[in-house]
């Protein structure tokens, strides 16, 4: 099914009766992904799971968006469905999407489950920030270069180049306008946010998770007011996936 929300198309799925659950998927992922938590939860809840803008079967944004913006999107699906306030289910670039609209809009919120939460930024290693202004110092002569008749273009292609050798996989995967939504949401540290989170919270997190390390899970349950931590040993970034079962068994839990 599609709706428009923020002038995006949006496709989501229903399934299942009762209390309402809204998933929220990854960066680079779909409402596939969360395929069986849905299909479980969908025994004894009316669950919601969405394609972000970008994402799965959904439209792109109309120009560069942020965090407050997807967030804003996700608040007009939330009330164009009817589900508030509803409980959020959500991993990694959808946990920060989550606790953006927790902090912002209280009320639309009932309890939260984050796993594998994206968010807090890392502090930056010396040779990160060694390489960060490399970077940007060779980013500074492309750019001087490029307003040059005569080696405008080639300074162009030594642009994209240079980009992509700097640049994560997931940046370098994406198109240039989408390269600007990605900077800017990964560029918002949300920190500021965690204690103005009203909603129960139910932290998920894989122990050896090396996308969003443990320790940011560790920060958010001190940072967020009535928050809990749950580890699931000797597993990763999508522990939710992998233990599925074991995860719905203890958000059930957590939620009834």
């Amino acid at each position: 099914m599609f709706l428009t929300a923020k002038g995006v198309q949006i496709y989501y799925e229903q399934s299942g009766s009762g209390k309402n659950v809204l998933l929220l998927h990854g960066w680079g992922c779909s409402s596939k992904h969360f395929a069986p938590i849905a299909q479980d939860l969908s025994k004894d809840c009316r669950v919601t799971a969405i394609d972000f803008p970008a994402h799965g079967q959904s439209g792109r944004p109309p120009e560069p968006w942020g965090v407050p913006e997807f967030a804003e999107c996700a608040k007009e699906i939330i009330v164009q469905l009817g589900i508030a306030p509803c409980d959020i289910i959500a991993h990694s670039f959808g946990g920060r999407v989550a606790l953006y609209m927790a902090a912002a809009w209280p009320e639309l919120v009932n309890r939260l489950v984050i796993t594998g939460g994206a968010g807090i930024k890392k502090p930056q290693t010396e040779e990160q920030k060694k390489r960060s202004e490399e970077y940007k110092k060779k980013k500074e002569k492309l750019l001087g270069l490029t307003k040059l008749p005569l080696v405008g273009g080639m300074a162009q292609k030594g642009l994209k180049a240079l980009q992509e050798k700097y640049g994560s996989a997931d940046y370098n995967a994406l198109d240039d306008e989408m390269k600007k939504t990605f900077v800017k949401v990964i560029s918002q540290d949300l920190s500021p946010l965690l204690p103005k989170i009203q909603a129960s919270t139910l932290l998920i997190w894989g122990e050896n998770d090396t996308e969003t390390p443990l320790w940011m899970g560790q920060k958010m349950e001190q940072e967020i007011k009535d928050a809990g931590l749950v580890i699931f040993e000797n597993d990763g970034h999508f522990a939710y996936l992998r233990q599925w079962q074991r995860f719905v068994t203890v958000v059930r839990a957590f939620l009834t």
